[in-house]
């Protein structure tokens, strides 16, 4: 049951956004096993100067077409596993989008299933 935020720059299209959400749930119904019909994500789009992308960290070069991905998922995925996840997730936008791999950025929040509710109050997962 994971939940996507994303974050980039305003400007893209409709077409892309639906894009971005649906090759990142592929990468993880690829990866991570997820169930089919999870596609629980919001995309945000900022301004520029509502953007830092720390430029050169970790010896990575990220241009203003950075993607920011952050998904909460249940705890208990193996680094491996994770691992391809992001691999998975970077090469599908590269792919479908063009996007720069070195401009695919993701985190992962881990949580306890009694940590969702999938609405009417209820926590469903515990």
């Amino acid at each position: 049951m994971p939940f996507t935020q994303i974050s980039l720059k305003k400007g893209t299209t409709a077409v892309f956004r639906q894009t971005l959400m649906e090759e990142i749930y592929l990468a993880m119904r690829e990866t991570i096993a997820i169930p089919e019909h999870d596609r629980f994500a919001t995309i945000t789009e900022l301004d520029p100067e509502n953007i830092n992308n720390s430029g050169n960290y970790a010896g990575i070069d990220r241009t203003d077409g950075i993607v920011f991905v952050q998904i909460t998922l249940n705890s208990g995925r193996t680094v491996e596993q994770k691992q391809a996840l992001f691999s998975a997730i970077a090469r599908r936008l590269h792919e479908s989008l063009a996007i720069r791999p070195e401009d695919v950025f993701v985190s992962l929040v881990e949580v306890a299933k009694h940590d969702w509710s999938l609405g009417n109050g209820i926590a469903q997962y515990a």
